[in-house]
């Protein structure tokens, strides 16, 4: 992925208004991330712990979407989910449901669609090795690297659709 400045980030979101597009709390140290190993930028603010984004490299420019986790959720540390993104297995509260609002009338009228993702949105790293947590699993069926992260690009595509188009 190409590295995004501050503008084309807040400029991209299509399922929020543009005010809390520019409030909204940008990943730290946004210049020093590690641009080449993503094929999505993704976080959660930690200003507000039910927020999280994603921005995704289209032909097109770059297409955000805001995300929320329902609150007071508490999950069992022994219990393993599986993210519907990546496919890593994750103990406990590593895997988390995460709701877009719809692109467009639908989602100003509150209707949205979610989706079980790894909890840090850092579903790249993970695919590459590149962050690992004691407990993660990585399911790849004998998928080489490349296999992998089309399978991602497969299923974050999915996820997309099902925002911009109900």
């Amino acid at each position: 992925m190409d590295p995004l400045g501050e503008s084309d980030i807040r400029a991209s979101f299509v399922n929020c208004s543009m005010g809390e597009a520019r409030r909204l709390s940008l990943p730290a140290g946004l210049a020093e991330l590690p641009w080449s190993d993503l094929d999505f930028l993704g976080w959660r603010d930690p200003g507000a712990p039910d927020r999280g984004y994603l921005v995704v490299p289209r032909e097109e420019g770059p297409l955000g979407v805001t995300l929320r986790a329902p609150r007071g959720v508490r999950r069992s540390l022994t219990k393993t989910n599986v993210c519907s993104l990546c496919e890593t297995a994750h103990a406990g509260t590593g895997v988390a449901l995460l709701a877009a609002r719809l692109a467009g009338p639908a989602g100003r009228e509150g209707n949205t669609v979610g989706a079980y993702v790894c909890a840090d949105l850092a579903c790249p790293l993970y695919v590459r090795g590149k962050k690992q947590s004691l407990l993660v699993k990585r399911y790849h069926g004998g998928l080489t690297l490349d296999e992998q992260l089309e399978r991602l690009a497969v299923n974050l595509d999915e996820f997309l659709a099902r925002v911009l188009n109900g």
